[in-house]
């Protein structure tokens, strides 16, 4: 008589969890950055159809990693969800805790339950009145959520993106300064690191940006296109080289005598 096969329940969620950590890390980055007037979103994308940042509600966006199909279908969810909630409530009503309150519970069903988990990596912010009343609730393959303040980074090299990201962020950065950094953190990935270069540039028309942004009246979320971010990212960063000319005048041309 065979005896059955059997795995602890520990190590079938070690190696559930390290399935869907390497899935993720495959992906390209996002990065969330809050700045004066809203929530800054970034990500190197060249697809104009296949979004990784999308909005979800009035005041609430939807920025995720990993598989698409399957954080697509979270998606589709989490717009059904803000719909109904709005239609039979009130529209203030919908808010990104009780969306991310949602995707957990989704999330750590799919995780125990299921075979194979979900190897994505969410993000679901909501921009306030003020700065100190933004949201951003970062959700794991495991229905695991962390309420982050100022920035987040997931997907691949995560872990240098966020301390690119610990460097430069500040909570009075304007709309260019936080595109800068957030440009300049996604470039600092693994393969910058193992270059031993600085980051690595990418243009315009491989980045997919977006804001919620406080100043406008409804529906505050809204997509930055490239030829916009060209002009952004052409401006000269305050911290960067002086300019020559405010140091003072060259010294003068010294004349040398003719050649007899």
């Amino acid at each position: 008589m065979s005896m059955p096969f059997y795995v602890s329940p520990e190590q079938m969620m070690k190696d559930k969890a390290d399935y869907a950590r390497k899935g993720i890390a495959r992906g390209r980055a996002v990065v969330v950055v809050a700045y004066a007037d809203g929530i800054l979103f970034a990500s190197e994308n060249a697809s104009r159809a296949l979004h990784k940042i999308s909005e979800i509600y009035d005041r609430v966006a939807f920025a995720a990693v990993g598989k698409y199909n399957e954080f697509e279908n979270l998606r589709v969810a989490g717009v059904r969800y803000a719909d109904l909630r709005g239609y039979s409530y009130d529209r203030s009503d919908v808010t990104a805790r009780g969306l991310a309150n949602a995707y957990a519970q989704t999330l750590g069903a799919i995780f125990t339950t299921e075979s194979k988990p979900y190897e994505v990596e969410l993000v679901v912010a909501e921009v306030g009145r003020t700065p100190e009343s933004d949201q951003i609730y970062r959700l794991t393959y495991d229905g695991s959520v962390a309420d982050e303040h100022g920035y987040v980074a997931m997907g691949g090299s995560a872990e240098q993106i966020t301390a690119k990201l610990a460097a430069g962020w500040n909570p009075g950065l304007d709309l260019a300064a936080a595109l800068g950094l957030a440009v300049q953190a996604l470039g600092s990935d693994a393969a910058a690191e193992a270059a031993g270069q600085g980051p690595r540039p990418i243009a315009a028309d491989h980045l997919e940006v977006a804001v919620l942004d406080r100043t406008r009246t409804r529906r505050l979320f809204r997509r930055v296109p490239a030829a916009v971010l060209s002009g952004m990212l052409a401006t000269p960063s305050p911290d960067g080289p002086a300019d020559t000319a405010a140091e003072g005048p060259a010294d003068p041309p010294v004349d040398t005598p003719p050649t007899p």
